[in-house]
C-alpha cells in the first residue's frame, strides 16, 4: 500500500486524525503540541499519526492535502488545516461548529474556557 493509499485509508476510517510531529502524549514540535493540546483539552477522541516515524507518510501527507506544513487536522475525511487555522477556529468558535456539524463529541465548556482565557 502506498503512503497516499495509507493516508486515505486512515482519514476515511477515523473521525478525527492529526498528522503531527511526535504523538499526542509526546509532541515533538510546538505547532503539533498546540493542536494536540487543544484536541486533548477539548476531550476529542483522535488518532495521532507521527510523521517523524515514516518519511513516506511525512511527504505523502503534504502531497495528499497539497499543504506544505505539519501538523494537519482531518475531520471526517476532510482536511481542516494546520496550527494557525486550528488556533483561529478554536478562538472564533468555528471549530465547535465544525465538530457539531460532523457529529464529533467534544467538551463545549472546555472550548468556552479557551476562548475566555484568550479573549
Amino acid at each position: 500500500m502506498s503512503a497516499i493509499d495509507q493516508i486515505r485509508d486512515t482519514v476515511t476510517k477515523n473521525d478525527v486524525v492529526l498528522y503531527m510531529k511526535g504523538t499526542k502524549m509526546m509532541p515533538q514540535c510546538g505547532f503539533s503540541s498546540r493542536v494536540a493540546g487543544v484536541l486533548n483539552y477539548l476531550g476529542v477522541d483522535f488518532v495521532d499519526v507521527n510523521v517523524l516515524a515514516d518519511a513516506d507518510i511525512r511527504q505523502g501527507i503534504k502531497d495528499f492535502s497539497e499543504w506544505p506544513t505539519i501538523p494537519q487536522l482531518y475531520v471526517k475525511g476532510e482536511f481542516v488545516g494546520g496550527c494557525d487555522i486550528i488556533t483561529e477556529m478554536t478562538l472564533s468558535g468555528e471549530l465547535d461548529q465544525l465538530f457539531d456539524a460532523k457529529g464529533v463529541t467534544f467538551n463545549k465548556e472546555a472550548a468556552d474556557k479557551i476562548r475566555e482565557a484568550n479573549g
